[in-house]
């Protein structure tokens, strides 16, 4: 029995970070788990798990997402949680916003602690299920190019150099940061680009001036977009993505404004009519714009009406 017979009133936002725990902590989590659950659906857990992380099996995250689906059919709200990881993340199957924000709250309705963190993120209410939690039939396959999903091209191929030099226990933070920017219609590589700049991904860093985090919020921003721990990575990033995403449409797509604006704030952008003439702002720009070259970004015209400032060309 699933009980999905109702939802939240809004799912809050997500993606926690499970580079936070030590090998140790998650293999004694994983045995408390199994040791919870019947033998059939503890069997499933453990083959699934198995194929998730093989470097052997060419589809293993896709047969993996197979048994999940049989577990969540059995009412585990583990395997419900994996399984909404795997969509989230676009893991061997097609990622998908709804699925994850609808597997999420199935799992967190049973008290399932992560799958609730996860709702703390993100911004999205969803009931569409799975078609393979409802039936028993193979969920779909994610395309091959499923993780080249941002439309910047070669154009940002500069951040994509970048990220290829990050250390091994940073790698986990670029996922992170493609799945909650993709939520949030904001291009990942652009994201990738300002954390690459404002804190080369550190995720302890604190400037002068109380900036804090991988996305360096001072204290105003993180209340201004409900992020009450900034050095929490998936809180940190959400909050940055979200004044981004707020700026892109003040400034109608332009990014060069909207990274101007992330730094010295709309107001001085307004003020100015451009990029502000501060050396730290301009330099700002300029190192951003390098890793991220494209000058034009989609916007949401519902986020906010747009500055009525006309803008100094060049």
């Amino acid at each position: 029995m699933l009980g999905f017979s109702s939802l939240p009133a809004g799912i809050a936002m997500a993606a926690e970070s499970a580079s936070s725990a030590s090998q140790t902590q998650q293999a004694r989590a994983m045995d408390d788990i199994l040791d919870n659950e019947p033998p059939v659906i503890r069997q499933l857990l453990q083959d699934a798990s198995r194929l998730e992380t093989s470097l052997d099996e060419v589809e293993g995250e896709w047969q993996a997402a197979r048994l999940y689906c049989q577990a969540s059919r059995m009412g585990s709200a583990e395997a419900q949680y994996r399984l909404g990881m795997l969509y989230a993340f676009g893991k061997g199957v097609p990622q998908s916003q709804a699925l994850g924000a609808s597997l999420f709250t199935l799992a967190s309705s049973q008290g399932h602690f992560q799958a609730q963190r996860m709702l703390e993120t993100i911004a999205l209410t969803s009931s569409e299920l799975p078609p393979c939690v409802l039936a028993d039939v193979a969920p779909d396959k994610a395309p091959l190019d499923s993780y080249a999903g941002s439309d910047a091209g070669s154009d940002a191929a500069r951040i994509e150099q970048h990220i290829a030099s990050l250390p091994a226990n940073k790698r986990w933070l670029v996922g992170l940061v493609d799945t909650l920017a993709r939520w949030h219609q904001v291009d990942p590589k652009l994201i990738l680009s300002i954390i690459a700049v404002e804190s080369n991904f550190k995720l302890s860093a604190r400037s002068s001036k109380e900036a804090m985090g991988l996305m360096q919020l001072i204290p105003d921003t993180a209340e201004r977009f409900n992020v009450r721990n900034a050095y929490d990575a998936s809180q940190n990033i959400r909050g940055g993505i979200a004044y981004m995403r707020w700026l892109l449409a003040y400034f109608k797509g332009d990014v060069r404004l909207a990274v101007a604006g992330y730094n010295a704030g709309e107001r001085a952008v307004d003020r100015y009519r451009g990029v502000p003439p501060y050396a730290e702002t301009r330099a700002y720009v300029k190192r951003v714009m390098e890793l991220y070259p494209r000058l034009h970004h989609p916007y949401d015209e519902r986020v906010v009406d747009p500055t009525r400032v006309i803008m100094k060309q060049g």
